[in-house]
């Protein structure tokens, strides 16, 4: 099943690009809007929640800039945003750490399952950017 997933993805490699900045999206509406109104739950200061969100709507530019590319720069463009995505995961488990005198429970529990998921599609953006490139 992997295999397929890979191998169609293989065959359209600037769809990650869409998935990424649809992923991108997501976390910023979550953080900007969602943990913010419930910012007592998951024990993330606003000014925090509100860094971390912009974060992804920038992300969400590069992918669309990168989606209409030539399709040559994809495996380029690819290693790029998985290298951002990594660095945007340390950061926010950083941020979580710096405040976790005050983080909760359900703030660990958002930020790792967040990390999670953004590491796994870097490193599937990494295996599909040198599948491209052989």
């Amino acid at each position: 099943m992997i295999n397929q997933l890979i191998n169609k993805i293989e065959a359209k490699p600037k769809q990650l690009f869409l998935i990424d900045g649809s992923g991108a999206i997501l976390s910023a509406f979550l953080l900007g809007v969602v943990l913010i109104r419930f910012e007592n739950i998951f024990g993330i200061p606003a000014s925090t929640l509100y860094f971390l969100a912009a974060i992804p709507v920038f992300f969400a530019v590069y992918d669309i800039i990168s989606f209409r590319k030539d399709i040559g720069k994809a495996a380029t463009l690819l290693k790029g945003i998985a290298i951002m995505n990594l660095l945007y995961c340390c950061l926010s488990v950083g941020m979580a750490i710096y405040h976790q005198n005050t983080i909760t429970l359900f703030g660990w529990a958002y930020i790792l399952s967040e990390v999670l998921i953004v590491i796994a599609l870097s490193i599937f953006e990494i295996r599909i950017s040198k599948s491209v490139l052989s």
